[in-house]
Order: structure tokens, then C-alpha cells, then sequence
């Protein structure tokens, strides 16, 4: 070999982020002899195998070099490309594979194969000779897929992280072409939302940056819809297919067999994300659909999935939970599908068929949901939830809308959406005013989300009609659920005995059908207002729901029968049962992760807790309950006075035992937790949270710009991250990056802590 290092080309611009990518990548080739950086076209793979390989330089004595594949357009031409990138003339009739490795025999050199994925077989036959040279050979291969030799490893390239690197790439690139450009307060949420819209792609945040010499961010946002005619004219030194975003996505689509492109065209009506018995039931061929040797048979999505999965243009999205992994496409290639889709003539077609899929789901978890699997199916509908949006838009039956919007009311009403719900429920019924089956259902459901939320008069004129509808059509199941959502009614406006002449005979009419498994909820509300009477006969109803909930192997409605268990216990003055009973339920209540029971939950375990004396401890869980209260627009008032009297007796004995101002920051400290699960955690005594006293001296809050202020003030009342980012109208990303920013600006560990330190930043209440 020559006396050269090689022949990496000098960096035209800079290298932006990825410190994580590179150390990882210098690790595994620290010990690895090949390793392939796979992912979509655009994600970065040849610039950071390009920066990797500088780096590693000094490692090489012999060299790095850079083969370039791109314009290899025959197999039989691999080779000679290698061969002639490291100066090995073609003489004789050796093969020149052969020569290669003779070439390179006992040397300690670094090659970088670039741009594989259209000649994968013959990059695979040149990366295993270039190996046998000797153990001082590396090879570093970019490709779209793998090329499947054995001791290969693989390093997915992934997107830039939003709004980290993201934010930063485009503030490089676009100060070079506009030198004024700056990334500020005021633009900062426009900015971060540009980047997320392009999937942090450093292709598309660089042909962005040539836009912003004549549009702001804000223009260049609003012109994202048509993203492929927006994001042309890149820099003339790039290969041609990389001037335009269209041109790249062509590349990868021209690259993949016809079924692979058919299957992505079809994966673009799913939003957010899918699993595979979704892609099965929405992207498959049914019977004669698609004709001999064309279309996509059920068997075959799998092997075709796992096929795209491979090339980088399918993405795994992880494990929810305990559930089956998930499938997601980026946005840019999800809408690249869409307009394939579109073209083909099937839009409608794949549209319909998504809609139905996911009202199958819903209902099969309504109709199941008394009944094992709650956590799980809820967990479901929360991961679905945009998918679930996008069937709603889907307005071509107004009836399957309706059916799709009530089958959703667990959805809605124990997922934390009621104000989502209430927006679907409100258009779906304008829209079909007919007086159908589906129609009765949904405004049972728009009743459940109104009581929830305080409004009494929708909720009544929507029951009204629901029960005229359930007798005309003889449908016991709307029938009994019209007579629950009146006692509830009822019993939320303080006419306790009206509303328990309506449970009881709602609990009679659920007995009589559903096989009784889903009297169990209105059994609990029974027992609820009883209690509220003082009635003897509401540990009688208790014990007959939870009963009938472990019959069916029921969770939901088990753990609110334990907390009326709980409820009871604290009216008779039994303190120590009534605080074991809440934390039975409260651990049956976690594994869903529902924001209105537990925080109605956790309520009632603060009333107990302040008459045990623990007054600072009752402050914390009040706090919790109020995040969760404010989460989902609603409170402890919609349950009825007896609930808001409970309520406003447990804050004044705190705020006598410990001082306003006390009170008040224990009630910020309280709501400083993400999720129902969380504040659960620390009720339970799983999760430590910080001491109500002020926290020691920290920085003033100008150590913080002016976003991430208001962020702290949103944090320190015990909001969410979703709430946050409703509250600015900004990403929940971009609330997250901000409070990360705040916990290091201030050395925090804890949303608490910012709280507490908020608190104490606030000039003195006059």
C-alpha cells in the first residue's frame, strides 16, 4: 500500500450532534471487524460513518479509505471499484476479490463501504474477502439493509433527537446561508415543531435551511403539507438524488420489490403507529382482491413487514407495556406512501378498511371490558389513540363514526380524554341525527362524559333521548345504561334517594342481561349514595360487587368497590380499615393508569389521613389529586356536595395545623408527578417525594430563559407534560426538553423540587 492514509474527503461543513452514535460506533468497531450502519435514506449514515472513520484514523496505520458504491450500478463492477480506490491495478486474469485480499494481507487498514443496499449481494461477496485479508482489517459498510454476512453487527442510524441536534443542524445550516438567522425565545417553538414535522432527517433540516433564505420558520411550517415540492434545490455538490426530498424517498422506493412498496403504500393510513395483527387485517388481500400474482396475502405481510423493517423504511416502535412490539413509519415517508396510495387507487378502499379494524377493537373491548385484560385493553386504546382520531375523520359512514365514537366510552371516560371524547362524541351525533341503535349508544356515552364533567343539563337532555330511543328500539343494554347515568345524575345534584331508586334498578337490568358481569359498576354506585345516606344496607351492595367482579375476573370496578369499602369505613370513624381498604384499591388502581379514579381515590385517602393527623401528608395527596383533577378539566365537585363537603373539612384542618403557606406548597409538591401511576407510587409509599419545608438556597429563576419560566410556573402547579404543552400550545416534546433544561439549570432531580423552588421565588401574598 501506498504511504498515504487514504482518501476520506475533507469536510465541507460541520459535523452537528451525535456524540452517543459516535462513541457507540467507535466501540463496536474497537472489537468488531464488521459493523453496518443501516437506516433510511437522508437519516445521516454516510456522514457519520465519514466522521467515525476520521476519527479513528490514528488506529489505521495503513489507512482509511472510502468506497464509494453510489454510482456502481453492476455487480460485477464491486470489486473494481475497491481495487481501484486502493490503487490496485486490474492486470492478468486473477480475480480481483483475490487480489484485494492479497492486497491487504497483514496491514491494519479501515474501509468504508458506502452506499451498499442496491448491489447488497455483491458489497456482501467484497466485504467477506476484504475480512480475509487479516485480523487488521475493518470494514464499515453504509446500507439501507444489512448485508447478512457472518460476524456482521448492525448499528441502526437513527434520527437526530428533537429538539437537541435537531435545533442545532438547522441553526448551522441555515446561518451559512443566512448569516442574521438565530434560534431565540420567539421562534424557539416554531423551530422545534419544524423539526419534528421533518422526523429530525438531517437530509430534510438541511434542504429546510436553504428555504429560510427567503421564509421564516413560520412560513416554511405552514408549507410542510406538501413537503416533496417544498424541500428541493439542495446543494449542487450532493449526489443528485439528495437535492430533493422526493428524489431521495424515489431511491428507497425504486429499491424495494413491488410487494414491499404495495405494503408501505398501504402502512401510510396508519397514524402514530401499528402492530402486526393490524397491518395483517388492514394491509392484506381478501379473497379475490388483487388477482393471481399481484396484491399481499395475510401470510405474506409478515416476512414483507420484517423485509421493510430491514431496509429502514419500517421503524420499531418498542413494547407498550407488556403488549406485542409496535411498527411506525416516519411522517415523511408515511405521507411518500400516501400519495403512492393515492395514486393506486385504493385511498378509500384501505381508508374504509382501517376504520373498520379499529372499530372492531373498541367494541370487542366494550363488550368484553367486565372482565379479564382491563389494564391491558385500556393501555390499547391509549396507544391507538392516533389511530383512533384518524377513523373518526374518516366521515364517509356516519353511522360506523357513531358506533366507533360509543364503542370508545371506557376510552374516553377512564382513559383521561374526556375532553376529546366529548369533541367526537358532540360532531359524531350532529352528524347523524337518525334515530339508530348506534345513536342511543353514543349518547349514553356523551352522558357518562358530561356527568364527568359537570355539565348536568347535556347530560340530561342527551339521556332523555337516549331513553326514548332505548324503548323504541327494546335494547336492554342502552336501557340499563340510561337508568345508571339518572342515578348518577341524581346523585351528583345531592337527590341521593332518587339516585339510588335509579342504580337499583339499573343493577336489576344489568342482572338480567350481559350476564350480569357489568352490574358491577352500577353496584358500586349503589353503594356509594347509600353510604352518603348512611344507609346499612351499602356494605351489602360492596361486598356483592366485589364479588361478582372476582367471579369474572374483573379489576376495574373490583378496585371503586373497594374504595366505596374504604368510603364507608371512614364515615363509621374506622379509621385503620378504612385506610387499608384504600390503598387495596389505589394497588388495584395503578395498572391503569386512570387519571379520574385515582385521583378520586387519592382524595379520599387524604381525608383519612388528616383525621389520622398526618396533616402533611394529607396536603401532598390533595396536591396529587389536583394534578390529576386539572389533567382532565374536572374536580371533586362533579361527584356531588357530600364529596366537595369531605373535601373542603380536610382543607381546613390541614391549613390550621400547618399555616397557608405550607398548605400551599404541600399542594404543589403534591401534583408534581406525570402520570396517575406515579402519584399512586408515592401515595403508596413506592416513591419518595420532597419535604414540604422550603428546599435550600438554589438560582435565581433568571438563570432561565423566558419559555422555560413559564414551564417552571405550569410544572410548579402540578401539571403535566401534555397539560404544559396544551396550556403554551407547544409539543410535548418540546415541554420535555425544556424541563430538562430547568432540572439542570438548577440542579434539580425532581419536578417537586422545581415546585418547591417556584414557590419560594414568589413575592409574599399581601
Amino acid at each position: 500500500m501506498t504511504s498515504r492514509v487514504g482518501n476520506l474527503p475533507a469536510a465541507f461543513n460541520t459535523f452537528v450532534g451525535r456524540r452517543h452514535d459516535i462513541t457507540e460506533v467507535h466501540r463496536v468497531l474497537g472489537s468488531a471487524r464488521l459493523l453496518t450502519l443501516t437506516g433510511l435514506g437522508g437519516v445521516g449514515k454516510t456522514r457519520l460513518a465519514l466522521e467515525a472513520a476520521a476519527r479513528a484514523g490514528n488506529a489505521f496505520p495503513d489507512g482509511v479509505w472510502l468506497v464509494d458504491l453510489a454510482p456502481v450500478r453492476e455487480p460485477s463492477a464491486v470489486a473494481s471499484a475497491a481495487a481501484a480506490t486502493l490503487g490496485i491495478a486490474e492486470q492478468g486474469t486473477r480475480p480481483t476479490l483475490g487480489r484485494l485480499a492479497e492486497h491487504l494481507a497483514g496491514r491494519r487498514a479501515l474501509i468504508v463501504l458506502d452506499n451498499c443496499e442496491h448491489i447488497v449481494d455483491a458489497s456482501a461477496e467484497l466485504a467477506a474477502a476484504l475480512l480475509s485479508a487479516g485480523p487488521g482489517v475493518r470494514v464499515l459498510a453504509t446500507s439501507r439493509q444489512t448485508l447478512g454476512i457472518a460476524g456482521e453487527h448492525v448499528f441502526t442510524v437513527p434520527p437526530l433527537k428533537v429538539p437537541d441536534d435537531a435545533v442545532e443542524l438547522l441553526r448551522d445550516r441555515a446561518t451559512a446561508v443566512r448569516p442574521d438567522f438565530r434560534v431565540t425565545d420567539a421562534n424557539w417553538d416554531a423551530v422545534t415543531r419544524l423539526c419534528a414535522d421533518l422526523d429530525g432527517l438531517p437530509l430534510a433540516i438541511e434542504l429546510t435551511a436553504f428555504r429560510l433564505r427567503t421564509l421564516s420558520v413560520e412560513q416554511v411550517v405552514a408549507r410542510l403539507a406538501d413537503r416533496f415540492t417544498l424541500l428541493t434545490g439542495g446543494s449542487r455538490t450532493v449526489r443528485p438524488r439528495q437535492r430533493t426530498l422526493r428524489a431521495l424517498i424515489d431511491w428507497s422506493y425504486e429499491l424495494c420489490s413491488p410487494a414491499e412498496r404495495l405494503l408501505w403504500n398501504r402502512l401510510s393510513v396508519f397514524v402514530g403507529g401499528f402492530g402486526l395483527d393490524a397491518a395483517e387485517e388492514v394491509c392484506a388481500d381478501k379473497g379475490d382482491e388483487g388477482g393471481e400474482g399481484e396484491g399481499v396475502r395475510t401470510h405474506e405481510v409478515l416476512d414483507l413487514l420484517d423485509r421493510l423493517v430491514a431496509q429502514s423504511v419500517v421503524l420499531p416502535a418498542g413494547h407498550e407495556g407488556q403488549g406485542p412490539p409496535r411498527y411506525r413509519l416516519l411522517e415523511t415517508i408515511r405521507q411518500y406512501g400516501r400519495e403512492r396510495l393515492a395514486e393506486s387507487g385504493e385511498k378509500e378502499r384501505l381508508l374504509r378498511r382501517h376504520r373498520d379494524f379499529h372499530l372492531t377493537l373498541a367494541e370487542r373491548i366494550a363488550d368484553n371490558w367486565y372482565g379479564p385484560g382491563q389494564e391491558e385493553a385500556l393501555a390499547r386504546l391509549r396507544v391507538e389513540h392516533p389511530n383512533l382520531l384518524a377513523a373518526l375523520g374518516h366521515d364517509d359512514d356516519p353511522q360506523a363514526t357513531l358506533a366507533l365514537t360509543a364503542a370508545l366510552r371506557f376510552h374516553w371516560c377512564s382513559g383521561g380524554f374526556l375532553g376529546e371524547g366529548r369533541r367526537q362524541l358532540e360532531r359524531a351525533l350532529a352528524a347523524a341525527p337518525e334515530p339508530t341503535s348506534a345513536r342511543a349508544r353514543a349518547l349514553c356515552a356523551a352522558s357518562w362524559v358530561a356527568l364527568l364533567q359537570g355539565d348536568h343539563a347535556s347530560a340530561d337532555q342527551w339521556l332523555a333521548e337516549a331513553g326514548e330511543l332505548g324503548e323504541q328500539q327494546e335494547d336492554p343494554v342502552v336501557s340499563a345504561q340510561v337508568m345508571g347515568f339518572r342515578g348518577s345524575l341524581a346523585a351528583f345534584q345531592g337527590q341521593l334517594e332518587d339516585a339510588v331508586g335509579h342504580y337499583e334498578q339499573a343493577v336489576a337490568a344489568h342482572m338480567a342481561g350481559e350476564g350480569g358481569a357489568s352490574a358491577v359498576f352500577p353496584l358500586f354506585l349503589l353503594a356509594a349514595a347509600r353510604i352518603s345516606l348512611r344507609d346499612p344496607r351499602a356494605v351489602e351492595a360492596c361486598s356483592q360487587a366485589v364479588a361478582l367482579a372476582e367471579a369474572h375476573g374483573e379489576r376495574w370496578g373490583r378496585a371503586h368497590a373497594l374504595w366505596a369499602l374504604g368510603y364507608d369505613a371512614l364515615e363509621r370513624g374506622d379509621l385503620e380499615e378504612s385506610l387499608a381498604l384504600l390503598r387495596t384499591g389505589l394497588e388495584m388502581e395503578r395498572g391503569f393508569n386512570e387519571p379520574l379514579s385515582a385521583a378520586l381515590m387519592l382524595e379520599t385517602l387524604a381525608w383519612v389521613t388528616a383525621l389520622r393527623g398526618e396533616y402533611e401528608r394529607a396536603g401532598l395527596l390533595l396536591g396529587a389529586a389536583r394534578g390529576l383533577w386539572r389533567d382532565i378539566g374536572t374536580g371533586i365537585s362533579v361527584f356531588g356536595p357530600p364529596m366537595v363537603e369531605q373535601h373542603a373539612r380536610c382543607e381546613q384542618s390541614i391549613v390550621r395545623a400547618l399555616g397557608p403557606e405550607a398548605y400551599d406548597r404541600a399542594l404543589v409538591i403534591g401534583g408534581g408527578h406525570d402520570s396517575p401511576a406515579r402519584a399512586i407510587d408515592h401515595a403508596l409509599g413506592t416513591g419518595t417525594p420532597a419535604p414540604v419545608q422550603a428546599p435550600a438556597p438554589a438560582p435565581t429563576p433568571s438563570v432561565l430563559s423566558g419559555r422555560e419560566r413559564e414551564v417552571a410556573a405550569l410544572v410548579a402547579k402540578g401539571m403535566s407534560n401534555r397539560r404544559v404543552a396544551a396550556e403554551l400550545k407547544i409539543g410535548t416534546r418540546t415541554v420535555e426538553f425544556h424541563v430538562g433544561n430547568i432540572l439542570a439549570k438548577l440542579g434539580f432531580g425532581s419536578r417537586a423540587q422545581v415546585a418547591v423552588w417556584w414557590a419560594t421565588q414568589q413575592p409574599p401574598t399581601p
